[in-house]
């Protein structure tokens, strides 16, 4: 496939892939009210916990509509994350023969609860980190929190632990593609432990050792999975290269 093949069918999925997120936002305009509620429930519990005022602010005539649409196209996203990430996929599979393009099937098997469990560790490390941060506010003081600030560091908080745990799929699947060798993989994986556990220190703003450690350690174990997969993969690939050069 020449370049600009390859940059056509990049604009052809990421269309899809919005359109998908889209049709996921309209469903989340419905239920904004009942998702704004448990969006906000970590800032009331430590508002009881303090006995202060700590709550969501409206800052500006258009910041509720403006928080409304922000938030119904953070559930377009979770909504439609099995069809972006296959959309991610077929991507891929142009570089795939027809016996790998059956891989598909298992990339969406993985990818979609890994994604769902990674966004699942986030939001229960969203009240630890809520209750971090307004330890914070002096005594007798409020937090008029900005409904804009609070939601982005909500969805980049559940997002980033989502694609974090969906990113050993995406190793397999370059590895399957030929794009990346499995040598690859395995000569950065000290890369990949500094970058995990990095990746858990600034994403867990709690101040113990053990929660960062305990984020870190199921992205690594990831990774040694995707790792392995990888070396099965080019270990098939080899045997059946190297049965076709005695063949010849």
């Amino acid at each position: 496939m020449s370049l600009g093949a390859h940059f056509a069918e990049l604009r052809k999925r990421v269309l899809l892939a919005t359109v998908g997120v889209l049709v996921g936002s309209v469903a989340g305009w419905m239920v904004f009210n009942r998702v704004f509620d448990q969006l906000q429930r970590p800032l009331l519990d430590a508002a009881a916990r303090h006995n202060t005022v700590i709550t969501i602010n409206f800052s500006g005539m258009t910041a509720a509509i403006d928080t409304r649409i922000k938030v119904a196209l953070f559930i377009g996203v979770f909504l439609s994350s099995p069809w972006w990430l296959y959309q991610l996929w077929a991507f891929i599979t142009p570089g795939l023969n027809k016996n790998e393009r059956r891989y598909s099937v298992g990339f969406l098997a993985a990818s979609v609860p890994l994604f769902f469990s990674g966004a699942a560790l986030g939001w229960i490390m969203l009240p630890h980190a809520v209750s971090v941060l307004t330890d914070f506010v002096p005594d007798g003081a409020t937090n008029l929190t900005d409904a804009q600030a609070y939601l982005s560091f909500v969805m980049r908080l559940m997002l980033a632990f989502g694609l974090a745990f969906v990113l050993p799929v995406v190793m397999v699947g370059l590895n399957m593609a030929g794009l990346v060798r499995a040598r690859t993989w395995a000569r950065g994986w000290r890369w990949a432990i500094v970058i995990a556990f990095t990746f858990a220190a600034v994403m867990t703003p709690t101040p113990d050792a053990w929660t960062m450690i305990l984020v870190a350690l199921p992205i690594c174990l990831l990774y040694v999975l995707a790792l392995g997969v990888s070396v099965l993969h080019d270990r098939r690939a080899d045997r059946r290269r190297d049965t076709l050069i005695a063949a010849e």
